[in-house]
């Protein structure tokens, strides 16, 4: 990826997100994650694997390295096809370095609990997911679901409860969906926004990267601009 300004380099993904400053005092530093064509598509045929080229995936990779908790909706999960959260050696070191656990932890959230106890993000033991609900959720897929995770009711699954769950750590990384980011958006505690933007235009009525029925406005600084060999690559922070 190159640098666009003047003499720009080549950059190495993990070494550029583990060179960030993140982290404050009161709450973590929330980043977001997130994949769009130029006319702001961020699903394409049902998932995102559509607009992803090699040098989004290696982002998307290093970024992994930089949170303590990776925070995702269920039906990114589904949509995805998550799997469990490991990281090769060259990501594992890096946030060992860091003073870090080997890999991130999965918090996935879901107040129906609508998830299949045998899809692959259950698949490995030694690499646990949490899922967040409420006290509204079934019964039986509670019962179902605590055999493969660690399933946490809390008071409420608005974003403020779910940074609170999470408030020990340093940084949080959220890697959709749009209704999840949307809550964020709409409680001021986005702090960084990692976008790659594909050289795509698609229509139809695909959602933006945030939505829901609350809307608010922030102010984000642009920060960084990288290019690969099709994509744009931008981190926003946020303004204040």
């Amino acid at each position: 990826m190159i640098r666009t300004e003047p003499g720009g380099v080549t950059v190495d993904p993990i070494e550029l997100q583990n060179a960030y400053a993140r982290g404050q005092d009161g709450r973590p530093w929330l980043v977001a994650n997130f994949v769009a064509t130029v006319d702001g598509a961020t699903v394409v045929d049902g998932g995102s694997t559509a607009i992803n080229d090699p040098d989004d995936k290696a982002m998307f990779a290093a970024l992994r390295s930089v949170p303590d908790f990776i925070l995702v909706g269920a039906g990114t999960v589904r949509a995805e096809n998550y799997r469990p959260v490991t990281l090769d050696e060259e990501r594992r070191s890096a946030r060992v370095s860091a003073g870090l656990e080997p890999a991130p932890h999965l918090v996935i959230v879901s107040r129906s609990l609508d998830l299949d106890p045998a899809a692959r993000v259950f698949g490995d033991p030694d690499h646990r997911a949490t899922i967040l609900t409420d006290g509204d959720a079934p019964a039986d897929r509670f019962a179902a679901l605590s055999e493969v995770a660690d399933v946490i009711r809390l008071k409420g699954t608005h974003a403020t409860d779910f940074i609170h769950y999470l408030r020990m750590a340093r940084v949080v990384l959220c890697e959709g969906g749009p209704s999840l980011m949307g809550q964020f958006v709409a409680a001021g505690l986005v702090d960084e926004l990692a976008l790659t933007v594909a050289p795509l235009l698609v229509g139809g009525d695909s959602p933006r990267l945030a939505h829901g029925p609350e809307a608010s406005r922030h102010e984000m600084l642009l920060d960084r601009v990288l290019y690969g060999d099709r994509s744009l690559f931008l981190r926003y922070v946020r303004a204040s």
